[in-house]
């Protein structure tokens, strides 16, 4: 019988852990879950919102618990403190990496096409400047752009993601976001020695599928998953088909 492999599940952005719950109510015993809040968020919204302080609490957890062979899952801002994680801490103690809707560069041009969709690095300039002006308005936005549908998922509803991102610190989660702009993880994908797996949704309306088709393709062990009826949150939108993938990659390590 194989031993448990650990799973450690990375939130999105203005999210938290307890966002996995129900995917991991779907998951088998032979995976065991970790779903932390991040720095910045929930429990450790005192913590500084930054992707270096994120990466260490990554390390942290598996250093306080003695992980190896660890499944590594980043939706969205998880995938990105994961990439952080990976160049500051390596992949000695990672079996396998799950990258959900992202891309490791945001702004959009025309030598970079798989950023977020109609954001070049002006656009994300005034889309800061948005925030800063109007949280809760931005925050609208973002509750609807999580999801294929403007209604949300049936477990998860635009209503409580609006909710949860309220539950920020507005200035903590701008000084995140400012964190993901200014990042560029290209150069650490091909380096990357696990198999990855690049999941997106059909229906993003955050980032093209694209961007998981060039993380697929540069990844030297790299495959691409589409999750037809989803958007941003595939996880919530599709949770048993984004479970029974989940499983499926965790047996082939």
């Amino acid at each position: 019988m194989p031993r448990p492999r650990p799973l450690v599940l990375l939130h999105g952005w203005t999210m938290r852990g307890a966002i996995f719950d129900d995917l991991i109510a779907r998951l088998p015993a032979s995976l065991v879950c970790h779903a932390p809040d991040l720095p910045g968020h929930g429990a450790l919204a005192d913590r500084e919102p930054s992707l270096a302080a994120c990466a260490q609490s990554v390390a942290d957890l598996i250093e306080t618990h003695d992980l190896d062979d660890v499944l590594l899952v980043g939706w969205s801002m998880g995938a990105a403190v994961a990439w952080r994680f990976l160049a500051e801490f390596g992949a000695d103690r990672i079996a396998g990496l799950v990258t959900v809707d992202m891309s490791p560069k945001l702004g959009s041009g025309p030598d970079w096409p798989h950023g977020l969709i109609g954001q070049s690095e002006a656009d994300l300039a005034a889309t800061t400047e948005r925030m800063i002006a109007d949280w809760r308005g931005m925050s609208e936005a973002i509750a609807t752009t999580m999801f294929g549908s403007r209604e949300g998922a049936a477990g998860y509803s635009r209503q409580a993601a609006l909710e949860q991102i309220l539950a920020n610190d507005p200035e903590r989660m701008i000084a995140m976001w400012q964190a993901m702009t200014a990042m560029d993880y290209r150069p650490l994908i091909g380096r990357i020695g696990c198999p990855l797996l690049a999941a997106c949704g059909a229906r993003s309306r955050v980032y093209p599928a694209s961007a998981a088709q060039w993380l697929a393709a540069t990844a030297s062990r790299g495959e691409m998953h589409v999750f037809a009826e989803s958007g941003h949150s595939p996880h919530l939108e599709e949770p048993q088909a984004f479970a029974d993938r989940l499983v499926e990659f965790a047996g082939s390590l």
